[in-house]
């Protein structure tokens, strides 16, 4: 049998392809965003929108995003911080936060593309199942569709919050009423009046009360900005009604105001002979804490 000239060395079977960056990171599931993002053929490149949602610990962040070949494009985007200028000083990542942010992203995006007036959506909410209803003489309402990223679709989860004020506020998002607060999985109906006391801040409400004749110093320090600004449980929902009003009167994006210089909070570096110093007082520091502990085992001898 004559040498036979290996094809396929060790090396070969060794190449390791790593995943997508920001999958490494598990930031982005790309098996959900490959169906969130492509786009039928025959619409050749006409923008599928996707209303992104993702929640931190102080803000809440809403945004109407197109995918491009380029890159992820913002077409609008709405934020918890902006709230304190629409009322709502407190409680910034809430469901009731969730669904004020979601209705100013709905109100904003439509007025970008002229569409507030022909869908004004669900003006006064009620917790019942909505969705947008095509105008017969005039355009067609504006479509896109959740994204949550990596959270857990859970029943309640504050993501449904956001879209719930979007479609209240005019978007046309496909959506069920099964993972909004209030669903019953067993007899599968949604109760409307549950559902509408988590809009206006009822739960949060209910917690207030509960901690003022329970635990009243734990209510002192939870809810201190409460205090601060002098909300109390029976006042919130008269303050997300007024905020809702405002949203839709106004709901445009105002440019923060830039400063000439922001406040440094790097520390300087220090020099040698301030870190051969610094060095030196540790030293006598842990010097005199050893001299006043044997002080003190003499004394008790």
């Amino acid at each position: 049998m004559g040498l036979m000239k290996v094809q396929k060395t060790p090396q070969y079977f060794k190449t390791f392809q790593v995943k997508y960056r920001r999958r490494r990171e598990g930031k982005t599931d790309y098996f959900a965003r490959k169906r969130l993002t492509i786009q039928d053929k025959n619409k050749y490149a006409t923008s599928k929108y996707r209303m992104v949602v993702r929640i931190t610990n102080k803000d809440i962040v809403c945004q109407i995003i197109d995918s491009k070949i380029q890159g992820d494009v913002v077409v609008a985007a709405a934020y918890a911080h902006e709230l304190p200028r629409y009322g709502i000083k407190v409680g910034l990542t809430n469901y009731a936060a969730c669904y004020a942010t979601g209705l100013l992203l709905a109100r904003r995006t439509l007025q970008k593309f002229g569409l507030d007036e022909a869908y004004e959506g669900q003006t006064e909410p009620d917790g019942e199942m909505y969705q947008v209803e095509e105008n017969d003489d005039g355009p067609r309402p504006f479509t896109c569709v959740l994204d949550v990223g990596l959270v857990r679709t859970t029943t309640g989860n504050r993501v449904f919050g956001a879209l719930k004020g979007a479609v209240d506020g005019g978007l046309d998002i496909p959506h069920s009423e099964k993972r909004f607060p209030g669903y019953d999985p067993e007899e599968k109906d949604l109760d409307a009046e549950t559902h509408r006391k988590y809009i206006f801040g009822g739960h949060v409400q209910e917690y207030m009360e509960m901690l003022q004749e329970d635990d009243e110093d734990r209510y002192q320090e939870q809810f201190a900005k409460f205090i601060e600004n002098d909300i109390g449980p029976d006042d919130l929902e008269e303050m997300y009604e007024k905020a809702h009003e405002a949203i839709r009167e106004d709901p445009s994006m105002q440019k923060t105001e830039k400063q000439d210089s922001y406040p440094k909070h790097k520390k300087a570096k220090m020099s040698l002979s301030q870190k051969r110093d610094r060095v030196r007082q540790k030293i006598e520091s842990y010097k005199k804490k050893q001299a006043a502990a044997d002080d003190e085992e003499e004394d008790d001898e």
